[in-house]
């Protein structure tokens, strides 16, 4: 492989190979840890650069990190896409964002389909990403253009990294967004055996009355947090309990009122940041 990538590279003189950057399936990699670890450190000899992809659904492990000496890990989409509503998933993307760090790797995001999605993959800081919200794919021809007109969103040049002692408050904001989706389905008639009702009893009622009283008490958007926690439960508890009693107009005018306090939730919960 390195003979004949080297050839390539030669009939190619205007191209360095520093600006070459492969991909290798971390579970084809497993197949022979061995040969594609001598391969890498060839590569990279030659100043090519590696990245593992799909990072985290094989049997990824710190050896694995160790014995292969790729540049970056991509983070697998499936992580990615569901971390705004998902805390388990929100949970296995900070460990990657960490095993990056330790190992002195880069970290991609693969899957990024939103701004939200891009502005809390920054204040985790993992600052490299891919995915519809930046661009689809496109012809080779189109691309110079694009790079030529591209800008970020306005909201991610000011993001930064938050600091350690403010991660529990991300997790707390999905938490919230994951119990709206819960809502979601049980005014849309489905059965959700799991849906906390009580704003004391769901599991962002219960960061938000110990570990954020705690730590946010004294700012002034904590209040604000808290009584827009109560009325969003209020409101959910009159909309599961008349569920059946909605027509399709009023059923969505009722969710589009809901997301519109789980997005006020959002920006008070940010202005604790």
């Amino acid at each position: 492989f390195v003979q004949i990538l080297n050839k390539h590279l030669e009939a190619h003189p205007r191209v360095e190979p520093r600006q070459l950057e492969l991909e290798v399936l971390e579970t084809s990699a497993l197949e022979d840890m061995a040969q594609v670890s001598e391969v890498i450190k060839d590569c990279r000899e030659m100043g090519i650069e590696f990245a593992l992809d799909d990072f985290g659904t094989g049997y990824s492990s710190l050896t694995y990190l160790k014995l292969l000496p790729a540049a970056f890990l991509k983070i697998d989409q499936s992580f990615v896409r569901d971390m705004l509503d998902d805390p388990e998933d929100l949970a296995i993307l900070e460990g990657v964002l960490g095993l990056a760090t330790a190992f002195s790797r880069e970290a991609i995001a693969e899957g990024v389909e939103s701004i939200e999605h891009g502005q809390l993959l920054l204040q985790l800081g993992c600052n490299i990403a891919q995915g519809f919200a930046i661009a689809r794919p496109m012809p080779a021809d189109e691309l110079l253009a694009w790079i030529s007109d591209w800008r970020p969103d306005p909201s991610w040049s000011g993001q930064k990294e938050v600091s350690h002692e403010d991660l529990p408050l991300l997790f707390a904001a999905v938490e919230h967004r994951a119990w709206i989706r819960q809502v979601e389905r049980c005014v849309q008639g489905h059965t959700v055996p799991e849906l906390r009702l009580d704003a004391h009893d769901c599991r962002f009622g219960k960061w938000l009355n110990e570990s954020g009283r705690k730590l946010y008490s004294q700012h002034p958007a904590f209040d604000e947090v808290e009584k827009l926690h109560h009325q969003v439960h209020n409101f959910a508890t009159t909309l599961c309990a008349m569920r059946e009693s909605y027509d399709e107009p009023t059923m969505e005018s009722n969710l589009k009122t809901l997301n519109g306090l789980k997005e006020s939730m959002t920006s008070k919960l940010n202005a604790l940041i």
